[in-house]
């Protein structure tokens, strides 16, 4: 049997997961400690026949295979016999087909466990000064992911339907909370592309009890609709959203606060949302005090060149209209962590053939997220920076590089090689251009291919037919 809790379990996981993933030493407060994600396996999974690949071994293979340029399973595997190799361990067989059957092994909750709970710990080691009037900043926003085109996975996570069958791929829709002082992803909710309850504000709703009494949700216009706020106002949650299109603003009403900012009144909807019970209808109050402000854009180059923030920060002594702006602004980090974790961790296009498979491949991705991001807050911390302020590229491509040395450095030198490894981290910044201004087009041509019109066995037959 194995047991992840005996210590020779443990000391090779921690051998295997430096050599593949990175040292948890280097994240904030150390906090993401090998010790820590063996307790969680153990909980979740228990003892296991498992030789070979146990479940830490899988979830450090899996890993390290989402932080690798080459996400195949082979590679994984050949990463696994070169370490057990290294290290005079028998050699396994470097066929895939064990490591696959060992990740369809683990249990659906471990996964979402780690990235929640990894968010968790981090965010409290961070330091008072990157809060927002010293409360938490919640980013919320979502994004869509692209599969294999397979039955099960067509079944599960349908193509968009102005695609022919057989013609398209299938479609996961994502939900993410992420947190703005670290950027890690505090929780997440998958869905699919359509049918009823798979929209964003769908899973939002099942997202909630993340939120803390005194977070601030910051989302964008989409997510700015009665309901949701009064939910989180409930909570104890503020909100500071961009006003809905539909939703007209007169600042000549209201109490005033100031030259375009105001206090004004949400009234509820007359009629009952489908997916709200009456008694919850019921017990909704009618009226909802909210602040409008408008921010005005002065910046060339910017589509947008005003908007109107809504917020539930109501009192303008304790929340200026320049904090609000600055804050609002600040919502963009959500589009570019999202960006992150999709094209830097290629999240964008997934690899599994089946949908409980294609949710564990999106909760790893979101789980070396975390723990890149954990890195980053720590080579802030010491270089008192910002960790919005390094590169996330940067810091995957210097764990990368410092992966095998780091893992052999002897104990009396793995301070300095850890000093120098998160020195690095923090002078790879994200480049402050303020006023830089690009428009939105391609220029590499794209191959003069047309699009499949029809399904490819049917592509193949007329093929055939022509000879």
């Amino acid at each position: 049997m194995s047991d992840p809790n005996s210590p020779a379990t443990r000391a090779q996981f921690r051998s295997l997961f430096g050599s593949l993933v990175l040292d948890p030493r280097l994240t904030l407060g150390r906090v993401l400690s090998t010790d820590w994600i063996a307790e969680v396996v153990a909980a979740e999974v228990g003892k296991t026949a498992d030789r070979i690949f146990s479940p830490l071994v899988t979830v450090a293979l899996f890993l390290g295979q989402v932080l690798s340029d080459d996400h195949s399973c082979r590679g994984a595997v050949a990463r696994l016999l070169a370490w057990r190799a290294a290290r005079g361990l028998s050699e396994c067989s470097p066929d895939d087909g064990g490591y696959c059957k060992a990740r369809r092994r683990l249990p659906d909750s471990l996964l979402p466990r780690l990235v929640r709970e990894s968010a968790d710990r981090l965010g409290a080691q961070g330091p008072r000064e990157w809060l927002f009037h010293g409360r938490r900043v919640v980013l919320a926003d979502g994004s869509t992911l692209s599969m294999p085109d397979t039955p099960a996975n067509q079944a599960a996570f349908p193509q968009h339907p102005n695609q022919e069958p057989g013609c398209g791929f299938p479609i996961a829709r994502i939900v993410v909370l992420l947190t703005l002082a670290t950027g890690c992803v505090l929780d997440a909710a998958i869905g699919a592309s359509k049918g009823k309850l798979t929209g964003e504000h769908a899973l939002l709703r099942a997202l909630r009890g993340r939120l803390k009494p005194g977070d601030i949700l910051l989302a964008d216009a989409y997510y700015s609709s009665f309901d949701a706020i009064i939910a989180l106002v409930r909570m104890g949650v503020d909100v500071v959203i961009r006003q809905a299109g539909n939703r007209r603003t007169d600042f000549r009403r209201g109490v005033g606060l100031g030259r375009e900012d105001h206090l004004v009144e949400w009234h509820r909807h007359r009629n009952r949302w489908a997916w709200m019970s009456r008694a919850e209808f019921a017990a909704m109050p009618r009226v909802l005090p909210m602040r409008e402000l408008r921010v005005r854009v002065e910046k060339r180059g910017f589509r947008t060149r005003q908007l109107v923030v809504v917020t539930t920060l109501l009192d303008p002594g304790a929340y200026s209209r320049e904090d609000l702006a600055g804050l609002y602004r600040a919502r963009w980090h959500a589009e570019l962590d999202i960006r992150s974790i999709k094209q830097t961790l290629r999240m964008d296009v997934l690899r599994c053939k089946a949908p409980e498979l294609v949710r564990k491949e999106i909760w790893a991705h979101l789980l070396a997220y975390n723990l890149l991001r954990g890195a980053m807050a720590e080579a802030a911390r010491r270089h008192d920076i910002a960790p919005r302020e390094i590169s996330l590229q940067g810091a995957r491509q210097t764990l990368e590089a410092f992966r095998s040395g780091h893992a052999a450095a002897t104990a009396e030198d793995a301070p300095r090689v850890e000093g120098l490894i998160l020195r690095a981290i923090a002078s790879h910044r994200v480049g402050d251009r303020p006023d830089r201004v690009e428009p939105r087009v391609v220029k590499r041509r794209p191959k003069g291919y047309p699009r499949m019109q029809v399904p490819r066995k049917i592509a193949r037959r007329r093929l055939m037919r022509a000879g």
